[in-house]
């Protein structure tokens, strides 16, 4: 596994914009917010699908309707295409929620 050069990460970046670039950790992250917690929850199960699928696990913290997601590549030492790939079918996810929160 291997991390994406500078050039690939930015624009991969510019194609999630709703996403946190932290570079000094190597990573990405987002928050999202529901309509309460069986539609956080709901979310998390299904990105847990998704996660088994990809063998790529986020950081992932869920108080009530917030589901706040970090990604990297450990074993690549940074962000790989796994991570985008992951954020990709998150924010898709969230899109195809019926209600979410503000």
């Amino acid at each position: 596994m291997t991390p994406l050069d500078t050039a690939s990460l930015a624009a991969q970046l510019a194609a999630l914009p709703a996403w946190t670039h932290h570079p000094e950790r190597r990573a990405i992250s987002r928050s999202f917010r529901f309509a309460n917690f069986a539609e956080a929850f709901g979310f998390m199960a299904q990105m847990a699908a998704v996660s088994e699928r990809l063998d790529h696990h986020p950081e992932w913290f869920n108080v009530y309707n917030r589901v706040d997601v970090t990604l990297t590549t450990h074993d690549a030492g940074g962000l790989s295409e796994r991570d985008i790939t992951w954020a990709k079918a998150a924010d898709g996810a969230y899109a195809g929620c019926a209600s979410r929160g503000a």
